[in-house]
């Protein structure tokens, strides 16, 4: 039998995540107020609707990773969180490319945060550039996923020495058999290639 003191450490322990999650901030319905103090996301997981009223909770903007995952959705629950945690501590590493991997899975692949696992995450065939510019960024990926794919081609690319043969990044990297995303992350921008 499971005693009082045993639920009470499993609570603590689920609501501590072992990654920073940023801050967040809420509305409490029954106060019909904004929550005045910033909140961690153990804060969040551990909120209790029925005593502290109905609440729903949103990133604060200080954690980029947590903002680009969660920009599509109105609010973030417990729930969310803790599936988030569970994925980061199972994968062992919250960069941002890690994120950009998750972020991928959930908003183009229809993923559901709750049942992704590590190996969906990890075996994504995923190209991923980060920089500031997505002209900058196309022309880099366009360049690298030549030499890659077709390195042959590549090879006779860089030993014409003519005026006139150019190689078009944006025709190569239109391809139908290529999904690109373009996505925006505080200061930074990232370009997510993977094949169709």
């Amino acid at each position: 039998m499971e005693t009082q003191s045993t639920q009470m450490f499993s609570r603590q322990v689920e609501s501590a995540p072992a990654f920073d999650l940023g801050s967040f901030e809420g509305f409490n319905f029954r106060e019909g107020c904004s929550i005045e103090e910033p909140l961690t996301a153990a804060d969040v997981i551990v909120w209790d609707h029925d005593r502290a009223g109905e609440a729903e909770f949103w990133p604060s903007g200080n954690h980029e990773g947590v903002d680009l995952l969660f920009a599509n959705r109105g609010s973030v629950t417990g729930t969310d969180l803790l599936s988030l945690d569970r994925l980061l501590r199972a994968l062992g590493d919250d960069s941002i490319m890690t994120y950009l991997r998750i972020y991928y899975a959930v908003n183009c692949r229809d993923g559901a945060l709750a049942e992704l696992t590590p190996l969906e995450v990890d075996e994504q065939p995923l190209h991923i550039f980060i920089g500031t510019s997505f002209t900058e960024l196309r022309k880099e990926a366009a360049l690298e996923l030549f030499s890659m794919y077709y390195p042959d081609e590549f090879a006779a690319w860089e030993d014409i020495h003519c005026e006139g043969v150019v190689f078009d990044e944006d025709r190569f990297l239109d391809s139908p058999c290529l999904h690109i995303e373009e996505v925006e992350f505080g200061e930074r921008k990232a370009l997510i290639i993977a094949g169709q």
